[in-house]
Order: structure tokens, then sequence, then C-alpha cells
């Protein structure tokens, strides 16, 4: 009965193995940042003018605010 070996030494895919994998991780955070900028947007939209101006911002700001962190 002959047994299955494999070379363990060398890398599957070499180099492009971590470009592919940067390149997913990038498109991870992009999609995130996207969807807290998104949460961020919604979440402001629903105050009033008067609780806005609490905080110190107006419903110009909203968008600055939201993606802010996301660039």
């Amino acid at each position: 009965m002959a047994m299955a070996s494999f070379d363990t030494t060398r890398p599957v895919a070499g180099q492009s193995a971590g470009k592919i994998s940067a390149f997913f991780m990038n498109m991870f955070s992009a999609v995130a940042a996207w969807n807290d900028a998104r949460i961020t947007r919604n979440s402001l939209s629903k105050l009033t003018a008067r609780e806005l101006d609490d905080i110190g911002l107006t419903y110009g700001d909203i968008e600055k605010i939201a993606t802010r962190n996301a660039r």
C-alpha cells in the first residue's frame, strides 16, 4: 500500500497569494468603512435640527462627519 506525500517546504501560490489576500482585505475594509458611514449618516439624519444643534452640528455637517473616517 502506497502513501501519498506532500512537499510542504515550498509556497503554494508564491507571491500572488499575498496580493490576493491583500486585495480581499482592502475590499473588506472598504465595505466596512462604507457601512459605518451609512449607519452614521442614517443615525444623524434622524435627529432634529435642535438635537443636532445641541451636539454642535447642522444637517450640512452630516455627510462630512459620516465620511470623515471612511477615507
